[in-house]
């Protein structure tokens, strides 16, 4: 190539770095020559990019949290800004972290650089006022998810739908019989895998439930087998202590989310990001969610979206049934799931045109778009 490209990038969290270095990787493949600087992870590292501070200064969740830190924050962001500025890079790739990441591109793009975001935040569902800073940020939005492209369409905002790389590393059919014997699971009983999420609030809002509507699965179905996957240690100890005095044939899990999404039949799950996971693994599932009753009250009228789940954000209709804060009791929950045990197939059917839809290559995707728009494709 003629010029060596400056691209500078930001990733706030775990799993920007995994999109930064994914975007990174193919960047290079497309076009040859690339310097990166910014803010990343290690994987982002190994790609080559010089970070100008560890990532983790800015992976801080909770209100408290933030606000403990909001001047170290700022003061990062400050100097992140002229930094860039004086680096003139090519382009500034935003990962996700939109309270960061959108200030900096308003900044960048009033200096005349080159600006994306990667990764829509939740616009289209709430706070839908933000669009106009987004507009305003951003040279070019890239998407993971189709509905999200076209609310921008229908709001001004340069967009490319690129895909998610979940979807790209998910395969179209998972092995179930694999996944069993991997787990030490029967490979002729019916398995439930519960999801109650990752967070220390979702579980003491949802375990419990989940474990009780488990008791009342095995009560109709004494056959059931159960695997619940926790997120971390505190997760696994906090989970451990809502199953004292319980007698469920539940195994436990470490981590290994996937390999008990292959391995079951069903899941009840808690609304979020792991509700995409289970609808790429076509496993059949019953989403439920709770909140604090203030928050609840105050959400429901501040959210625009009649749905909370993502497969049926992508659906555009109810695929999956949604129980929240007084409709998710165990006997609902139950109730709803067992149906999915001896057919799932209208849920897996609309999962497998999603999970096809999604499947763009978004790495050589994602890097196509910020060629184009640099004038390097």
């Amino acid at each position: 190539m003629s010029r060596r490209l400056r691209i500078a990038l930001v990733a706030g969290e775990a799993s920007g770095d995994i999109l930064g270095a994914g975007l990174m990787r193919e960047l290079k493949r497309q076009y040859g020559e690339v310097e990166f600087i910014g803010v990343g992870g290690p994987l982002m590292a190994a790609e080559g990019l010089n970070s100008y501070f560890p990532m983790e200064r800015l992976a801080v969740m909770g209100l408290v949290e933030v606000l403990g830190r909001l001047p170290e924050l700022l003061a990062r962001r400050k100097r992140l800004i002229l930094s860039l500025i004086e680096a003139r890079p090519d382009a500034f790739i935003g990962i996700d972290a939109p309270d960061f990441n959108l200030g900096v591109e308003l900044r960048l793009r009033r200096a005349g650089i080159r600006t994306v975001h990667y990764v829509s935040p939740s616009v289209w569902a709430w706070r839908q006022k933000r669009v106009l800073k987004i507009r305003e940020a951003c040279d070019l939005m890239l998407t993971l998810f189709p509905f999200e492209a076209q609310f921008y369409v229908e709001h001004g905002v340069p967009v490319r739908f690129v895909g998610h790389p979940l979807a790209d590393t998910i395969p179209l059919e998972a092995d179930r019989q694999a996944a069993r014997g991997e787990l030490e699971l029967p490979q002729d009983a019916p398995v439930v895998a519960l999801m109650p999420g990752s967070r220390g609030g979702e579980v003491a809002r949802l375990g419990g439930l989940f474990l009780d509507a488990a008791e009342q699965l095995l009560a109709e179905r004494p056959e059931l087998r159960f695997v619940l996957p926790c997120a971390s240690p505190e997760r696994r100890a906090q989970l451990e202590a809502l199953l004292a005095g319980r007698d469920l044939p539940l195994i436990l899990l470490d981590g290994r989310s996937h390999t008990a999404l292959a391995a079951c039949d069903a899941v009840l799950i808690a609304s979020g990001t792991a509700t995409l996971e289970a609808l790429l693994y076509k496993r059949p599932m019953v989403v439920a969610y709770r909140l604090a009753p203030l928050t609840y009250r105050i959400l429901r009228h501040l959210v625009k979206s009649p749905y909370v789940s993502l497969p049926n954000l992508l659906a555009q209709r109810l695929l999956v049934p949604e129980l929240l804060q007084d409709a998710a009791t165990p006997a609902a929950l139950a109730a709803t799931l067992l149906p999915l045990l001896d057919d799932g197939a209208t849920q897996t059917a609309g999962f497998d045109a999603i999970h096809r839809t999604l499947r763009q290559d978004a790495s050589c995707s994602a890097a196509t778009a910020v060629l184009e728009l640099v004038g390097a494709a």
